[in-house]
């Protein structure tokens, strides 16, 4: 384990920003705090950097307690959303501030910033400034800076916040790359969800100063500890459920109003637990009113809203009950925007595993 945190906790006056949050991060891992804003996770990887200190618990690294040892001393660094380069300096100076600070021979400082610099492909930008750069350079440059003198580990906070849709979707790449490249783990703070799916090894998704689960990214997504995660990753739809059966291979769930449904085998479920069915948009089939499908979870409703979003459309779709469900079904060609328009009846289906039960 390279990096332990037990029980840590840090307050502000009467409130706990972090609240005993125990965490392990493997070396080489591409580890990711995941939360809406407040949640702590920045007041966290301050304390790991050495910026701010727990009122309670231990941050080991490589098995030693960090308590005393000041930022500068920590084999520790760290990245943030305002890159934080010198504009006094060039490229080749702010990469090799480190080195010099840490007092390396000359002779060592220039093939280490020539090679941090060939990591994030800006070789040929070592003389300019940190103005004549666009965002997502300044962002490599700070990479490179963080990278050159091999730290155990590299903390990311929001690194990717100030750059334009398009930019961050190719840093997010560059991220992945260089991460593989150099072996060392990174520890990323975002509140963006598609970005920690996309970057990570594993999500710790925090709450109010709580970790709420820690999976892989695909786990986080598909099989969601609660009801926070449920929503807060991605759009999920919730259902109230009842579970009337549990056998070996699935549950029967009531769904009030709705009835009876098929869902996936949830460990340690019987029946008479209550709890809730988690159902993502893309999991719900589409077709139009009368058209009989095989599947058995089946119900016919009406589309309430549509949001066409270019790739697939976006539907809000009234069922028995007043219960409504979010959908997404793909555009499929040209002159094809939208399979249904508001108003349409149609049958709403998924299949019996998918889904997922969370219990209360």
């Amino acid at each position: 384990m390279l990096l332990e945190l037990r029980n840590v906790t840090r307050r502000f006056g009467g409130v706990a920003a972090v609240d005993a949050v125990s965490l392990g991060i493997e070396s080489g891992e591409f580890f990711t705090l995941l939360g809406p804003s407040g949640c702590g996770k920045t007041t966290l990887l301050r304390m790991i950097a050495g910026f701010d200190a727990p009122d309670e618990g231990e941050i080991l690294l490589d098995g030693v307690d960090l308590a005393g040892t000041p930022p500068e001393h920590r084999p520790i660094h760290t990245v943030f959303q305002s890159y934080a380069l010198f504009p006094h300096m060039s490229v080749e100076a702010n990469v090799a501030f480190p080195l010099v600070m840490s007092r390396r021979p000359k002779a060592e400082t220039a093939p280490l910033v020539r090679e941090s610099l060939d990591k994030v492909h800006l070789a040929d930008k070592a003389a300019v400034y940190p103005h004549e750069l666009s965002g997502g350079q300044k962002q490599r440059v700070a990479l490179a800076r963080a990278l050159v003198n091999r730290p155990r580990l590299l903390l990311l906070d929001e690194p990717l916040g100030a750059l334009d849709a398009k930019l961050r979707e190719q840093m997010r790449s560059e991220l992945i790359r260089l991460q593989r490249d150099v072996g060392i783990t990174f520890v990323f703070v975002t509140h963006a969800q598609t970005e920690a799916l996309a970057l990570s090894h594993r999500i710790a998704v925090m709450n109010a100063g709580r970790v709420e689960q820690v999976d892989t990214a695909e786990r986080i997504y598909g099989q969601p500890a609660n009801r926070f995660v449920a929503e807060f990753i991605g759009m999920c739809n919730i259902l109230p459920a009842e579970v009337k059966t549990a056998n070996a291979t699935h549950l029967s769930l009531d769904l009030g109003s709705l009835g009876e449904i098929v869902a996936p085998l949830y460990p340690g479920v019987r029946a008479g637990h209550r709890g809730l069915l988690a159902l993502r948009p893309e999991q719900i089939r589409l077709s139009p009113h009368g058209h009989a499908d095989r599947l058995r979870n089946q119900f016919e409703g009406t589309v309430q809203d549509t949001l066409y979003l270019g790739d697939v459309t976006h539907y809000t779709i009234e069922i028995a009950g007043g219960y409504r469900l979010q959908a997404l079904a793909p555009n499929s060609g040209v002159g094809r925007a939208q399979l249904f328009r508001i108003g349409d009846a149609l049958t709403v289906a998924w299949r019996h595993d998918a889904g997922h039960f969370i219990r209360d």
